[in-house]
């Protein structure tokens, strides 16, 4: 049985329980989130300096990239999706931003309120990443920009945790709020996110730096300056898998369509997806990007 019909059927409590999706997914990934950047924001405040923030960040990093397909709810209503991670950039703002904050030596990086009214493009992961894995010329600033960045994204996990502890209120109570009329209103937000996280995954994560055989776009890969474009995708997969998971129960079809994927992904021993730009080495990427098409496949 196809994933979407067992959700469209809802034939047992089994199937698209909105208490276990909040309960074993949406909840605890957000107090992770919350958690790891807590530290990294504690970690950067104590020493700015990259070899000692770098740890934390991937930490971090990898709790955003296991929650980033809720993209409804609090992020939504805070507007804090790209200020969390401004990806794709296909004007490279991020660089542009960072670079008018550090040549002007900007010290609203040391307002933590007004750091907020920044460009979204110099805030969140994608934002640090930049800071933490290229040269800087000022290092003071850089250390200071850091900080800001860390502690910015901590108080935003920080805030989509607590809105959470409402907002999941009004998933289990649908029918019985404004926001969702009806149970069946309520599950369709939790399969949209699958859906879109799954396309997210084929369209961006893979189709960006696949591009076209005739060229390639190996640096439009998703934070491969931290060499973590392939982790993404595994993240990504464990993450959405999950989710399905418990929205469906045990589907054999989609069970099997994820491992294939996952399996494809492991094999690829390429961090940040420079292979594209081998015809050898593409073929591998593109035969994993099927795969997550599969996956898509049998969930409709």
């Amino acid at each position: 049985m196809r994933l979407a019909l067992a959700f469209a059927l809802v034939v047992s409590p089994a199937f698209a329980d909105v208490d276990q999706v909040v309960d074993q997914h949406i909840l605890p990934g957000h107090a992770a989130l919350a958690a790891s950047t807590k530290t990294l924001s504690e970690t950067a405040i104590s020493d700015c300096t990259p070899d000692a923030v770098i740890p934390a960040f991937h930490a971090a990093y990898d709790d955003w990239i296991s929650i980033s397909h809720i993209q409804f709810g609090p992020i939504e209503d805070l507007g804090l999706s790209l200020a969390m991670a401004f990806w794709p950039d296909p004007k490279d703002s991020t660089a542009k931003s960072i670079a008018r904050l550090s040549s002007a030596s900007d010290p609203i990086v040391d307002d933590r309120a007004a750091f907020e009214e920044v460009s979204a493009a110099a805030q969140g992961f994608t934002a640090l990443e930049r800071v933490l894995f290229e040269t800087q010329t000022d290092e003071d600033y850089a250390c200071r920009l850091i900080k800001a960045i860390a502690t910015g994204l901590a108080d935003k996990a920080t805030a989509l945790n607590a809105g959470w502890q409402d907002y999941a209120e009004l998933l289990r109570n649908a029918g019985q709020n404004d926001r969702y009329q009806s149970e069946t209103e309520a599950k369709r937000a939790l399969f949209t996110a699958l859906s879109t996280g799954l396309e997210f995954l084929h369209d961006q994560r893979l189709g960006r730096p696949l591009g076209t055989f005739d060229r390639p776009r190996p640096t439009r890969a998703e934070a491969r300056r931290s060499g973590r474009s392939l982790t993404h995708i595994v993240l990504s997969l464990d993450a959405l898998e999950a989710l399905a998971a418990t929205l469906a129960g045990d589907v054999p079809e989609t069970q099997a369509a994820f491992a294939e994927a996952r399996a494809r992904a492991v094999a690829l021993e390429d961090p940040t997806l420079a292979g594209v730009a081998d015809p050898a080495k593409r073929f591998k990427v593109e035969v994993l990007q099927q795969a997550v098409r599969a996956i898509q496949v049998a969930v409709i």
